[in-house]
């Protein structure tokens, strides 16, 4: 056999153990993916259908649900159907919105109705700010005849539509009790490949490199900037979560509002509010004017309250403990300023509220 044989034979047998490799690591990968199926969105029921019509639009605005707790979200759907010659502003939510704020919204696209009319529908998730009555306000639907001598547009306004938050503080603080887990049994055994070990700590190993060099590319390429309201309306969710008033840990729960608002400040306003006393903070505030005296007010009975139950060992009532926690949630909500953006890439977010 000549040399160029040899070369040829070896040359191939090298390219079957490539692709034998190449198609055994494909294995490894595949064996432990799982099949997932696409879980359907299911649309909401909604306790809330009113109709409206003005000329040739039809307006409809549902609500799923009309009472619901301040940790709650509830939707708001508006749905339009208009012949197909007709142009559609629908109206501007976040700009109308008072008492809510916008979680989530869906465009569910447009379709032909049994009388050819156009229907398009908008759903809106949102959130309450405060516990109490509040009215989702009247929306205003401006359409136009595009085919029309005149580019007259016409208007259809609809109705306020009330909605009861609650709040989460029960009349007692109920206490959390776990049950054991009962029918424990041992998970069978299985038979280790061990030969597959080096194999797949290969892949493994490689895959975690990838991965890491990959995760550090993109976290120098891209940063997070959010406004300090924001942050601090998350924060004050995951406090919500953590039901700390039911549980008794209202010690626990003033130190996280407290907490809250002392970072809220600090990043609207630049003060090193967490860092200092209530006494130096409001001398602070009232120095420098940053704060209305309405607000600086507020400010003041909330710390006070605050530092009343964190360190005086102050009980308050459930009455209390609600309007230390609407003075947090009102005081952000009015001097909350989407101008000035922090960039919160390399925080590391708590439960408690701090930063």
């Amino acid at each position: 056999m000549t040399s160029v044989a040899k070369n040829k034979k070896q040359s191939k047998r090298q390219q079957i153990k490539h692709y034998a490799t190449i198609v055994f690591i494909c294995l490894l990968v595949c064996s432990g993916c799982k099949k997932t199926g696409t879980v359907a969105v299911k649309n909401p029921v909604f306790e809330i259908n009113k109709s409206y019509q003005q000329g040739p639009m039809t307006v409809h605005i549902r609500v799923d649900k009309s009472k619901i707790t301040i940790a709650d979200t509830f939707w708001l759907e508006f749905e339009t159907a208009i012949g197909s010659g007709y142009d559609v502003n629908m109206p501007k939510v976040d700009k109308v919105l008072e008492n809510f704020g916008i979680v989530d919204w869906q465009n569910l696209g447009n379709r032909l109705d049994a009388n050819n009319n156009v229907v398009s529908i908008y759903r809106y998730r949102l959130e309450p700010f405060l516990s109490g009555k509040f009215a989702i306000p009247a929306f205003t639907f401006e359409f136009r005849d595009v085919n029309g001598q005149d580019a007259k547009t016409y208007q259809l306004e609809t109705e306020p539509v009330d909605i009861e938050v609650t709040s989460l503080l029960g009349d007692q603080r109920g206490k959390l009790s776990i049950a054991d887990i009962e029918n424990v049994v041992d998970m069978p055994s299985k038979t280790i490949l061990w030969w597959l070990l080096p194999a797949v700590a290969i892949v493994g190993g490689a895959g975690g490199l990838w991965l890491y060099f990959r995760r550090k590319k993109t976290q120098a390429a891209i940063r997070i900037f959010k406004s300090a309201h924001e942050i601090a309306y998350a924060r004050l969710k995951s406090l919500i979560r953590r039901d700390l008033v039911k549980t008794g840990k209202v010690k626990e729960f003033y130190e996280g509002v407290s907490d809250i608002l002392r970072h809220y400040i600090e990043d609207r306003f630049e003060m090193k509010a967490p860092e200092r006393t209530t006494e130096e903070f409001l001398f602070e505030i009232r120095d420098t004017g940053a704060l209305s005296q309405d607000h600086g007010k507020a400010l003041s009975e909330f710390l006070t309250h605050c530092d009343l139950v964190k360190f005086a060992k102050h009980s308050p009532t459930n009455e209390q403990i609600q309007h230390t926690f609407d003075l947090a949630k009102n005081f952000i909500e009015q001097t909350k300023s989407d101008e000035k953006q922090i960039d919160v890439t390399d925080r590391v977010e708590t439960s408690g509220g701090g930063a």
